[in-house]
């Protein structure tokens, strides 16, 4: 029996789930996909496009959560750090692996106060609030204070367009042996390039849809 599998984890899980699947299809359907995809590629307009979508659920997927968990389990991670909180799925998987590891950290950022605001009670509901900590506000700014000497979890999924830019504010603090995992990446040509060049000390490959994962070398 694990933390995510049991009680009160597993059916807030399943509530949230269900949540997100009825929520998602309507708030697409208020920004045009052409003008969606647009302004996922954008540094400037991101904020433009989530500010509009607010309310959109943005969850990974229920295997990538539990790619998530598996690879917090595996790498015995002690401090994880997470761009995009939404609502919470992902960090509450890997909130899951942490209990199950013996404890730790995860830090995660999301600048929808609302958002934030469901997350922490979610937290609170699925008994890992102790282990994580919300940062409300710009990534770029939130991550780049009080963090841990060295990040054995990387997961990126927040604005596609800042993927590259949160890697190289976080990459000094990437232990060796550290995971990175970025959800709907192909949205940055130039986050892929890096991390596909093992001249820039990574390993990576693509799972499933839309996902990468990567190692760092060195």
């Amino acid at each position: 029996m694990t933390t995510l599998t049991t009680s009160p984890l597993a059916p807030l899980l399943d509530r949230l789930f269900a949540e997100a699947d009825s929520v998602t299809s309507t708030v697409l359907t208020s920004v045009s996909a052409k003008e969606r995809d647009r302004l996922m590629h954008s540094k400037t307009e991101y904020l433009s496009l989530y500010g509009r979508l607010k309310d959109l659920w943005l969850p990974v997927s229920r295997d990538t959560g539990a790619l998530l968990y598996m690879l917090a389990r595996t790498s015995n991670a002690q401090n994880i750090v997470e761009f995009g909180t939404s609502f919470g799925l992902s960090t509450l998987h890997m909130a899951a692996a942490l209990r199950d590891n013996g404890g730790g950290k995860l830090i995660t950022s999301e600048f929808e106060p609302s958002k934030v605001q469901r997350a922490r009670a979610h937290f609170v509901e699925g008994g890992v609030a102790d282990l994580v900590e919300v940062r409300e506000g710009d990534a770029l700014k939130t991550l780049a204070v009080s963090l841990p000497e060295k990040i054995d979890l990387l997961v990126l999924d927040g604005a596609k367009a800042l993927y590259d830019d949160i890697l190289d504010l976080l990459e000094s603090r990437l232990r060796v042996g550290a995971i990175i995992v970025a959800d709907d990446a192909s949205y940055n040509a130039e986050y892929l390039a890096y991390v596909r060049s093992a001249a820039n000390g990574y390993l990576s490959v693509p799972f499933g849809d839309d996902v990468e994962v990567s190692i760092r070398l060195g």
